[in-house]
């Protein structure tokens, strides 16, 4: 059973009325890269990601987060909206490097300033302050230095953690340590299109090891540090694997993918272990006995209090009869390699008969049901947060002013019943976080997406709540989901 700190107890369940347990936390999510902007102020310096984006044809456009959403301006007034629409958490990521530029040494004390005034704005509103340590933007210098494949930069992290602890531990009491690893090792290292770009699939394997190693120090490092009813996380993007067909080869391509896309993770973190048969599927690229020293999965396997699970859409693959899976239809990005190390092969396909988002996923609620009750089988008594959950849709202003966005309350409206049927059906479900407050840089696709439930006019930084902000707004109220539409 996955070990979890005997004094987290399940969220006590709401009245019959409510469709949610009471304590159920209702929030919104963005990452530093993509909202703060103010890219060189305050002794910021670059991250793998002002390097990648300014890297000609790694972004559309050529879009950078130089600016973004500017919230490192206008934060106040972000606060202010979030309260205006009863947000209970916001959950923030800190710019490492804007905080410990080389990611090595003392803090600039300007940028812990940046997040020592956005915690007091939110708790001055009334909003729990939901801090993630890293959201993909390693400081560059320690990518010079080899980035998340070299062992000595899960040490790196253990020290800024130390330092985030001291600034912001006596304000913020919910702690994630990384979110979506996954995407920094295989996206970042495996197929090249999230930084620092490189297609190395040993370097990704190495990669994974010693995120999974900065979880645990980092980890430890908060729990030594922070008051003890402090809460330590970390969020996964766990792909719900569906086999194309139920021939035994299908199944073992889900398999495989399930293996390098969630146990990679899972294995160490919540069972202290990394899985056999990702080793043996990998052994040709990596020496694991070599790679995991003495006292990493001790370190690793650390007890969590909750896990955020990240969910967008379910994955569909198949053996290919013709040998070889096509890598570029995954859902990650069009690349000539593939971010699956030691499963190229495996092939993915798209849903028939669902609606898609913008970014052509197929919507599928009943993925993260299926999700959520996954994780409760196989590691009972584990709280769970939804810490991402929300689709890009191709939103523009009326005439009259207004944004509105029927296919992303449909949307949410789904998912978020599948919320209520996992905790009815017993997962310990303790809150969602829409992704994302505002529309923002997204990644490779630069600011040609929109996920936000707050549209932002780039050109002049205004925000105009969608009709899905509204309609958020009005759940959260209610504790319950209205009627659907």
């Amino acid at each position: 059973m996955t070990a979890v700190r005997p004094d987290i107890a399940p969220v006590e369940q709401a009245p019959a009325t409510a469709d949610f347990p009471v304590g159920f936390v209702w929030g919104a999510a963005t990452a530093a890269y993509q909202v703060e902007g103010a890219a060189a102020e305050d002794g910021r310096t670059p991250s793998i990601w002002d390097t990648f984006s300014h890297t000609p044809g790694k972004v559309h456009n050529g879009d950078t987060g130089d600016i973004a959403a500017d919230h490192y301006h206008r934060y106040r007034d972000d606060v202010a909206l979030m309260k205006e629409l009863g947000l209970k958490a916001y959950r923030f990521s800190v710019s490492w490097s804007r905080v410990q530029p080389t990611g090595r040494g003392p803090a600039v004390e300007r940028g812990l300033d940046f997040y020592r005034r956005l915690t007091d704005e939110l708790l001055e509103a009334g909003i729990t302050p939901v801090a993630t340590l890293y959201h993909w933007d390693l400081p560059q210098e320690l990518e010079d230095a080899g980035g998340w494949p070299h062992r000595a930069t899960a040490d790196r992290f253990a020290d800024y953690a130390a330092i985030m602890a001291g600034a912001l531990g006596d304000r913020v009491g919910m702690w994630t340590t990384f979110n979506e690893p996954w995407c920094s090792a295989f996206l970042g290292y495996g197929s090249g299109v999230h930084a620092p770009g490189r297609t190395e699939p040993a370097a990704t394997l190495r990669a994974a090891h010693h995120l999974n190693l900065a979880h645990g120090r980092a980890a430890g490092i908060l729990r030594g540090q922070l008051p003890a009813a402090a809460q330590i996380s970390v969020t996964l993007n766990l792909h719900q694997v569906r086999p194309l067909t139920d021939s035994a080869a299908d199944a073992d391509a889900a398999r495989r993918i399930d293996a390098v896309g969630n146990r990679i993770f899972t294995g160490p973190i919540l069972d202290g272990a990394y899985p056999e048969d990702l080793i043996a599927d990998t052994s040709h690229l990596v020496d694991w006995p070599e790679l995991v020293r003495d006292g990493d999965l001790a370190a690793i396997s650390a007890p969590i209090d909750v896990l955020g699970v990240n969910y967008y859409t379910p994955t569909l693959v198949s053996t290919p009869s013709g040998g070889t899976g096509d890598s570029q239809d995954d859902g990650h990005g069009r690349s000539d390699h593939s971010p699956w190390t030691g499963s190229e092969h495996v092939a993915f396909h798209l849903a028939e008969g669902r609606k898609r988002t913008a970014m052509n996923w197929a919507i599928d609620p009943d993925g993260l049901h299926s999700l959520l009750m996954d994780v409760t089988r196989d590691h009972p008594g584990l709280p769970l947060m939804v810490t991402e959950n929300g689709a890009a849709f191709d939103d523009y202003v009326s005439p009259e002013g207004l944004v509105a966005d029927p296919e992303r309350i449909e949307y949410l409206h789904g998912h978020l019943d599948a919320v209520r049927r996992a905790v009815a059906d017993g997962a310990d479900v303790r809150g969602y976080f829409l992704w994302s407050l505002m529309d923002n840089f997204e990644w490779g696709y630069g600011y040609s997406k929109r996920f936000g439930a707050v549209y932002v006019d780039y050109g002049s930084q205004r925000r105009i709540p969608k009709s899905s902000a509204h309609w958020y707004a009005d759940v959260i109220r209610r504790h319950a989901l209205p009627p659907a539409v």
